[in-house]
């Protein structure tokens, strides 16, 4: 017994030790990494070039130089004087008329698009988590205007809200809504409120498809044990599928109000910033003040959209960081 327990741990000591393949890495793959030598970082440098330069090129190029336009007297009907003038381009944009406006407009536009596309898309989400027969068509025919150009949406519902020909004059009067029809695009009113039906309908896409990713990684088993303890519906929602979902709510809203805030196609569509620049928000005013030419004052105002975005976004995730730590503290 102790003879061939001996002959056994001998074998095992004088068992050669296993070949490293090329490169340090044991067979199996339980050994260390290749090590990195300059000819293999030159391989990946040259495949990372061509993506480098081409952003390069067309993002960060333009960036500087239109960062640089905005300090500059650019202007398209006198290229012969492109002078260094500071801050002058700034204090015009804050000195307009049209600038009140369209600030107002613009925080009209994100509030008001923001808060019912949230609503309507987590109850479109809500709904569509159920299992149903042809649940997959309604999942496409409501996920389908996403597809779509937002500049083909503002001209679909610029037909739609027509004041001669319009669906939406049509309906009212038939249901005795309305007596005569309404000018929606053309009254200053009524065009506002408009362009945010056409934007809500738009949006809703997107908060129903993030929304609902999120739904789907929920555990059965916690609504099952909530319905064992007498929740109800509403107990449900907001002590379980909120709280589960917080993170991808709060990513949802800031890309939405990032997106919405540099989003003029629809405006453009439907009413090209007016009547009487009562649609405008601060990117299509921009791009209507690129249309006359002054450059300087539209890189200008480009560099307000980046700071002011830039602001909300740190101070966004700065203040729903703070409430998911301070709530995962009071339940330690």
């Amino acid at each position: 017994m102790s003879t061939s327990t001996s002959e056994s741990t001998s074998e095992v000591r004088k068992a050669p030790p296993a070949r490293k393949r090329k490169g340090g890495a044991l067979p199996g793959g339980g050994g260390r990494r290749r090590e990195f030598t300059a000819r293999r970082g030159l391989v990946i440098a040259a495949f990372m070039a061509p993506a480098a330069v081409f952003v390069a090129v067309f993002t960060y190029y333009p960036m500087v130089a239109g960062s640089q336009m905005a300090f500059r007297n650019w202007n398209l009907t006198d290229l012969t004087d492109t002078s260094w003038v500071g801050w002058k381009n700034f204090r015009d944009v804050f000195t307009d008329p049209a600038w009140s406006t369209v600030l107002d407009n613009t925080l009209l536009w994100v509030v008001g698009s923001i808060v019912p596309q949230l609503v309507i898309g987590f109850a479109i989400a809500l709904w569509l988590r159920r299992r149903f027969r042809l649940r997959g068509l309604y999942q496409a025919l409501i996920f389908f205007p996403w597809a779509v150009s937002g500049f083909l949406i503002g001209i679909l519902f610029r037909w739609m809200f027509n004041s001669e020909f319009g669906v939406v004059n049509d309906l009212l009067q038939k249901a005795g809504i309305i007596d005569e029809p309404i000018a929606w695009l053309a009254d200053p009113q009524t065009a506002m409120t408009a362009v945010l039906i056409a934007n809500v309908w738009y949006g809703v896409t997107f908060f129903a498809i993030m929304i609902l990713a999120a739904l789907q990684s929920i555990p059965d088993e916690l609504y099952e044990a909530a319905a064992l303890d007498g929740a109800g519906k509403a107990r449900t929602l907001f002590q379980i599928t909120i709280p589960y979902i917080r993170t991808t709510l709060a990513l949802t809203v800031l890309l939405r109000v990032i997106w919405i805030f540099n989003f003029p196609d629809l405006i453009f569509g439907m009413t090209g910033g007016g009547p009487n620049n009562e649609t405008h928000i601060v990117t299509t005013w921009m791009i209507k003040i690129t249309q006359q030419g002054d450059y300087g004052k539209a890189s200008a105002l480009g560099l307000l959209v980046v700071a002011i975005l830039l602001v909300f976004a740190v101070f966004f995730l700065l203040a729903t960081r703070e409430r998911q730590t301070g709530k995962r503290g009071t339940r330690a």
